[in-house]
């Protein structure tokens, strides 16, 4: 159903046409045809070809973003229609946090899957404010968040901390200095994550703190399209330490530098259920994510 806009994404964010064909399993010349067809609806280019790399244009930016509400639209249709069906057996809905979705998340599930398989589990994503609301309406089971939730209704288990931290690709003029400043930030172009999440949240209250003011070219609420978007349009990010993984920096072309002002940027992850709504699926995935973090 959402396939040609997909393909778009997938390509802007593999940056390349040659390893997205390999990923989508589509020949190289239909995905390209794919494109020259957009351009021709566009009525513009949506590329520039920098040597090997596609470097997006105003007009590949914006059908970009407009391929990533497509995808969210995807992500909902398949959530309504699975609660149609019923005929599952025992079933976990977890509200998450947009950037733990996407990171934390997956790891928890796979974790709990392997012990327990006959658990189906449904994700449904949100702004942190909106996970807070859909657990203590009881619309999902338990709440996954970059943050630390005090209310009096709900339990709050915290996992583990993090802090943000700079992210440059590789060859950027920041990676050759011994150590950086704070002015080295300023009007730094970046690609940041949208308003209201609370990644963003953090980072804006560090802007404000040291009067940091860089040049904001982008705000995606996709932690794994601004990593391929970062190397493609050679911006800088800032991403929580804990999602920085070596093979995926690697994978990506990107380097994590250290500014000791970033340490502050302290944000605790954490789940949030009712205990007084809990049912035992709920109690053995709380148990078993504190164990996996050992606390």
């Amino acid at each position: 159903m959402f396939s040609r806009l997909y393909h778009y994404a997938v390509i802007v964010e593999q940056q390349s046409l040659n390893r997205a064909s390999r990923l989508l399993n589509v020949s190289q010349p239909a995905l390209s045809r794919q494109l020259q067809t957009l351009e021709s609806e566009a009525g513009m280019a949506l590329f520039e070809r920098v040597g090997k790399r596609l470097h997006l244009t105003p007009a590949g930016h914006l059908l970009y973003q407009l391929a990533l509400e497509e995808q969210r639209l995807e992500r909902r249709y398949h959530q309504e229609f699975a609660k149609l069906d019923s005929t599952r057996r025992s079933t976990l809905t977890i509200g998450a946090s947009l950037t733990t979705l996407q990171s934390t998340l997956p790891d928890l599930i796979t974790h709990f899957t392997n012990t327990e398989p006959e658990t189906d589990i449904t994700a449904v994503t949100g702004k942190t404010h909106e996970i807070v609301g859909l657990v203590k309406n009881r619309k999902v089971d338990i709440g996954l968040v970059a943050s630390q939730i005090k209310d009096a209704a709900l339990k709050c288990v915290p996992l583990f901390d993090d802090h943000l931290c700079l992210v440059v690709p590789k060859g950027h003029d920041l990676t050759a200095k011994p150590s950086l400043e704070l002015h080295d930030v300023t009007g730094l172009p970046m690609i940041l994550f949208s308003k209201g999440t609370w990644y963003r949240i953090l980072t804006d209250e560090w802007f404000q703190r040291y009067g940091v003011k860089p040049e904001i070219k982008m705000e995606i609420d996709s932690f794994e399209a601004i990593l391929r978007l970062v190397s493609t349009c050679h911006t800088a990010t800032l991403l929580p330490r804990s999602y920085l993984r070596p093979l995926m920096l690697e994978d990506n072309e990107l380097v994590r530098l250290d500014l000791q002002e970033l340490k502050k940027t302290i944000r605790t992850t954490s789940l949030i259920y009712d205990e007084s709504q809990t049912h035992e699926v709920v109690q053995r995935f709380v148990q078993q994510a504190r164990l996996y973090y050992s606390i």
